[in-house]
């Protein structure tokens, strides 16, 4: 009976352990690396047509992602996930096969042309459509038998329609042993999806950390905060554009509109149209009120049962194709567009970005985490341009973000999670944090409740029977190509120029309102300076 680690340690994404248990060998999660990747993962010790079964704790792609790959190299066994996360794997499964297609082809259109060798897609939408097919939809709090000796039952984790927290029983030698794996743990009183169940008991307990050493402070007024964005751009004139998850943050959204519009906090722009550019959002809403009764808090079912939509109001209007896409842009009315993906990088938002970004009336307001090296980033740092389609776009809309705003439990909320155990687990594995955190939240836990705990690397093995490690693994750090010491030194310098760039435009942006006789000093300013830099000579 062991435990081998293989994604998400020292890193956020791609979870994914390897268990083998009564003579069956299985796997709890199967998700793909997103953003930056510091470490090395073990390839899966078995061959995937060797395995049993797969435990899914929800529908993210750094947990679900890598399912249509698995199946591509053999695995043909049941996927055991609750309704919610079936329905929504089934979206968004496919369309991440789309995406590896359509990348694939526009890799090879240019690849060719440059005598490349093709280059194949990590699987099709064959891939995705026969794993979805193996799908076996769980209620929660209901215990299940995958295999004999092997007991599952799903508990709400409150982080996303449909979202688990996994308690495994297995039994070997007639003695039983219970992991829990905590998935991602829900921030609470999110809007629609219910907070977190708590389990009480465990013997091991795999658990994440993606907010193991930061708090997200006071929950803000997010309507209030919202409508007072909107207000003030409808005032001057422009839009706001929205770009947002597809999934969970875009549905929030228009929980969060739906009030607004019902409480009047939007003054002198009443019946102001909102736009959802995203078909993969559109579909997504649809499951989450076909899942209602199953999955939504109390405040979200009062209104339900009021005969009111949380995630409808006057005014809303989706897009499904590229032409109803286009054609947003001709709406010369104040708006509100929603549009995937929520960190600029593809999708329909690039687009909106084209037309929205250069007007200063407009709003861009992001509603996420911006990981490093995106679009979204970029722009939220004070990027003075953008470039879309080939065009150099320049940055004169106001960016803006909502603040505090995250589907994640804070480290309160994590601390509190880990302390509903009645009884002390013989051994917490800590994973799904940065590399740092992982450590710093698996000390906590020692100090705070006197756990024995630990963040094991890719490859670590561990007895559950004897409690005991077979395998300590050691992280091995991905290197990347680096360039030299001059080219190194010259592009950070030019790095260094680039955000004195960007400080400007805030200081200018900052100074709007300022006495003339202020501005055309600070103008003469920027003016000597650009005379001195402009140069000829390279």
């Amino acid at each position: 009976m062991k435990i081998t680690f293989i994604g998400a340690t020292h890193e956020v994404t791609g979870s994914c352990y390897y268990l083998e248990a009564a003579g069956r060998k299985f796997l709890v999660d199967y998700g793909m690396e997103q953003g930056p990747d510091y470490y090395e993962n073990k390839e899966l010790p078995v061959a995937p047509g060797d395995l049993d079964f797969v435990l899914l704790t929800h529908a993210h792609m750094d947990h679900s992602g890598n399912l249509p790959a698995l199946y591509a190299k053999g695995y043909q066994g049941p996927i055991y996930a609750t309704e919610a996360t079936c329905n929504l794997c089934d979206i968004m499964l496919r369309d991440s096969a789309h995406i590896q297609m359509f990348e694939a082809e526009w890799r090879n259109r240019k690849g060719r042309r440059e005598g490349k060798p093709e280059f194949i897609p990590a699987y099709t939408m064959e891939d995705a459509m026969g794993v979805l097919r193996n799908f076996v939809r769980c209620p929660y709090d209901k215990i299940i038998k995958p295999a004999e000796g092997i007991e599952v039952r799903f508990v709400d984790a409150g982080h996303l329609l449909g979202s688990s927290s996994i308690e495994v029983w297995m039994t070997e030698e007639d003695k039983t042993e219970k992991i829990v794996f905590s998935g991602d743990i829900g921030n609470i009183d999110q809007p629609l999806i219910r907070d977190p169940v708590y389990i009480r008991e465990a013997d091991y307990v795999v658990m994440e950390s993606t907010y193991g050493d930061r708090s997200h402070g006071d929950r803000p007024d997010y309507p209030a905060i919202l409508a007072e964005i909107i207000q003030r751009t409808f005032d001057r004139g422009g839009s706001l554009v929205i770009p947002s998850f597809a999934v969970g943050r875009t549905q929030e959204m228009l929980y969060f509109i739906r009030q607004i519009k019902e409480q009047g906090l939007v003054h002198g722009h009443d019946g102001f149209t909102v736009y959802v550019d995203s078909p993969l959002a559109n579909e997504a809403t649809t499951i989450f009120s076909e899942n209602a009764y199953t999955c939504y808090d109390e405040e979200a079912m009062d209104l339900l049962n009021k005969g009111i939509n949380p995630l409808s109001f006057q005014g809303l209007k989706t897009s499904v194709t590229t032409d109803d896409s286009r054609a947003i842009n001709f709406d010369e009315d104040c708006k509100v567009i929603i549009s995937a993906s929520g960190m600029c990088d593809a999708g329909r938002i690039k687009h909106h970005l084209k037309h929205n970004l250069w007007n200063p009336r407009n709003t861009i307001l992001f509603v996420g985490y911006q990981a490093i090296g995106t679009p979204g980033r970029a722009l939220l740092e004070g990027a003075a341009e953008m470039k879309l389609f080939g065009e150099n776009v320049q940055v004169a809309a106001e960016i803006c973000k909502m603040p505090g705003i995250s589907g994640h439990a804070d480290v309160n909320g994590l601390i509190e999670w880990a302390k509903a155990f009645e009884t002390r687990p013989k051994h917490v594995f800590v994973t799904h944090g940065d590399d740092t955190v992982t450590e710093i939240f698996a000390q906590r836990l020692k100090e705070e409740l006197g756990y024995d705990a630990t963040a094991p690397f890719s490859g670590t093995e561990y007895d559950l029977l004897e409690n005991r490690c077979i395998h300590e693994a050691v992280g091995v750090r991905i290197v990347k190509a680096t360039a030299s010491p001059k080219t190194t030194k010259a592009a950070r310098a030019y790095e260094k120029l680039l955000a004195m760039g960007r400080r400007l435009m805030s200081v200018i942006r900052k100074n709007e309102g300022c006495p003339n006789k202020d501005l055309d000093r600070f103008a003469r300013d920027i003016q000597s300076l650009c005379d001195k830099w402009d140069r000829t000579d390279i």
